[in-house]
């Protein structure tokens, strides 16, 4: 799948790694699932992420038409709710980056492999499902900087978004990105209670 064309990502890199919930430690890789397997539940992980995406669009939109810093707060204050609501009993939906934003948004354990593997192959980043341990299944999607994006994340910000971006997030890493780079990934844990057909 060439990531860059999927219609949902021309805002979002403005919110990758702002906010959610994440884990930072480090676990063993996850286990491969039959190529059938993977594909019903890569199917499963686009159309759980798919209302997230398209609210956290939305929530973006509104917020560029009004400026930078009203964009910023839509994803600081706006995203972690949208998230929440994207999921469900055992399902939890997020995002990540090797470059975070916001620390709360470290990788879980079994999503920094994940995160490595596009990181080393960009161009080849592609949706994954993977076997978690305890019987549930992780969903990773790549994230790609779109033009836009670069108005939070490039190389050089307007003084008043760096101003706000470094008020808020103190030990931010998540600039310095150009078009088409890596931003991270949506994530998506089905819990063992969630694993049945929708």
């Amino acid at each position: 799948m060439n990531v860059a064309a999927n219609g949902w990502l021309p805002i979002l890199m403005l919110a990758a790694g702002c906010t959610a919930t994440g884990r930072g430690t480090s676990a063993p890789p996850p286990r491969a699932l039959s190529a059938a397997d993977e594909a019903t539940w890569i199917a499963r992980g686009r159309d759980t992420v798919a209302p997230f995406k398209s609210r956290l669009m939305a929530a973006l939109q509104a917020g560029l038409a009004e400026g930078p810093d009203r964009a910023i707060d839509a994803c600081r204050v706006e995203a972690p709710a949208i998230a929440t609501a994207s999921g469900g009993p055992g399902v939890t939906v997020g995002r990540s980056s090797h470059r975070l934003r916001n620390p709360a948004n470290a990788p879980r354990p079994w999503v920094q492999p994940l995160l490595d593997g596009f990181i080393t192959t960009p161009a080849t980043a592609a949706p994954r499902a993977v076997a978690l341990s305890g019987g549930g299944i992780g969903y990773v999607e790549p994230i790609v900087l779109q033009p836009m994006c670069v108005t939070c994340h490039g190389a050089t910000l307007a003084p008043a978004v760096q101003a706000r971006i470094a008020a808020l997030y103190p030990a931010d890493q998540a600039t310095g990105f150009a078009p088409a780079d890596l931003r991270g990934v949506f994530w998506v844990e089905f819990e063992p209670a969630a694993l049945a057909p929708p």
